[in-house]
């Protein structure tokens, strides 16, 4: 089966095929960093990561542009509540992202373009769609795109052109779907931006959210590249809007394929401080449970499903993972030093299921499903002794070539604790000696502490419990 995307442009699937053969070009929307990412934030992170681990997969160089949004109505708005430079108050929150995305195993892209280092290229993008007549001043010194000089404007939101308000004007950076009108590009100053603003052919001001995107992807991927992504709340007004002044500045396509994940709910409802279930990576990690379960928990539902966290659903990752290191532990005993041979029918099987679910529209639940699939043959195999070490060693290479992919499958390596150590060292001489009764106890002492001890042909292994 051929790779195939849901392409939010067309409303179907799509083999994809890049411009440049080989190399797949992708802008992914980051952060505004005006607060902390909360875990809504973090599934359209994990799932760009799971795109761009799946075209590395499949052979392509990937390259990834990921935008920092540092200035727009939000950063100006409460770096002021603050009482703090616009530099200052998002530069914490550029630190936290990137905390996060460390967090939950998110492979760097390429770039990270902060929106305040690129002013220059939004100026000189915006004089363009001046001089080609769908950009207008107005009295204050602003400029707006004019809808009504693009016919194309609406065809990825699908919005009724005969709807639309051609001459009318919104200057926020967000608005509902209603108040489709002309859209700013460069905002003229006011008092509300305090000292955010920049010189310009119009006066002093700043740019609008909109035209940040098109300038900074422009730089860094040309004037057409492979995929854009982001959140369905970007279709309209943002992504539509990015569409209208690229297309319209260079006369290229902009993006072949859009791929837009859905919301995630929590207990069911849209998070909401005032409901008590709005959540940050840190708030779950202070939970205690790690990176590695918020990461599994976001990704084994399909990205164009709305996802319903829980708790509970958590703790459901976490057994998850807790059998997958359990089979994997058993086949790297199984293994020991053997070179990788031949990989058993059923384990060829999983590896062909789990490929083809991932080639259809990142089908995750199908490549789940492949995978304890192969661990539950897998186990049995190793049960009924029929598993050769080369075949054990082949199935552990197929894992690896997995959590290439997922980013998910190894367990991360753990600093044991001194003073576990010191407990465990003395069970061995307690066990050396034969002194059983102590050795229990001080297997119970680490537990205690929440270590597990397990005893192989290779010694104790301690993992946390």
């Amino acid at each position: 089966m051929s790779l195939r995307f849901h392409n939010t442009l067309s409303r179907g699937l799509e083999e994809f095929v890049p411009l440049e053969p080989g190399h797949a070009r992708m802008y992914t929307c980051g952060p505004t960093v005006y607060n902390v990412a909360h875990i809504g934030n973090c599934r359209a992170y994990v799932f760009e990561d799971l795109l761009r681990r799946w075209l590395q997969f499949k052979g392509y160089r990937v390259t990834q542009v990921m935008n920092l949004t540092d200035v727009d109505d939000k950063t100006i708005r409460d770096s002021r509540a603050a009482g703090m430079s616009l530099l200052d108050f998002t530069a914490q929150f550029k630190q936290a992202f990137f905390d996060d995305i460390r967090a939950l195993n998110i492979e760097a892209a390429e770039y990270y373009p902060a929106a305040t280092d690129h002013i220059p290229e939004m100026i000189e993008l915006i004089k363009v769609l001046e001089e080609k007549g769908v950009a207008y001043r107005a009295a204050d010194g602003s400029v707006y795109f004019s809808i009504a000089k693009w016919p194309e404007y609406g065809k990825l939101a699908r919005l009724n052109r005969e709807g639309m308000r051609p001459g009318a004007r919104v200057a926020a950076d967000e608005y509902e779907k209603e108040n489709v009108a002309d859209f700013a590009l460069w905002k003229a100053w006011d008092e509300q931006d305090g000292d955010v603003a920049w010189d310009s052919p119009w006066g002093r001001g700043r740019p609008g959210w909109h035209i940040e995107c098109s300038a900074m992807s422009m730089k860094y991927l040309g004037p057409s590249f492979d995929i854009h992504t982001g959140g369905v709340d970007n279709i309209f007004p943002h992504h539509e809007d990015e569409i209208a002044q690229s297309e319209a500045a260079t006369g290229q396509p902009f993006a072949t394929y859009w791929l837009h994940c859905a919301h995630l709910m929590v207990d069911g409802q849209k998070m909401a401080k005032s409901r008590g279930n709005f959540f940050t990576l840190r708030d779950i990690l202070e939970r205690g449970y790690t990176g590695r379960e918020v990461r599994y928990e976001l990704l084994a539902t399909h990205y164009r499903s709305a996802l319903n966290f829980t708790f509970s659903s958590l703790d459901a990752a976490r057994a998850a993972l807790r059998r997958v290191d359990e089979f994997t532990e058993r086949l790297a005993g199984a293994a020991g030093d053997a070179a990788a041979g031949v990989l058993p029918a059923w384990a060829g099987e999983a590896a062909a299921a789990f490929e083809a679910g991932m080639d259809d529209d990142l089908n995750i639940s199908a490549a789940l499903a492949a995978l304890f699939d192969c661990i539950r043959e897998g186990n049995a195999a190793l049960d009924g002794g029929q598993l050769t070490a080369e075949e054990a060693a082949a199935v552990r290479d197929l894992f690896a070539r997995w959590d290439a992919a997922l980013g998910v499958l190894t367990k991360p390596a753990e600093e044991v604790p001194a003073e576990v150590n010191a407990l465990l060292e003395r069970r061995q001489a307690a066990r050396a000696a034969k002194d059983w009764a102590q050795s229990d106890a001080l297997r119970d002492e680490i537990a205690a502490l929440g270590w597990m001890v397990k005893d192989t042909a290779k010694g104790p292994v301690v993992t946390r419990a």
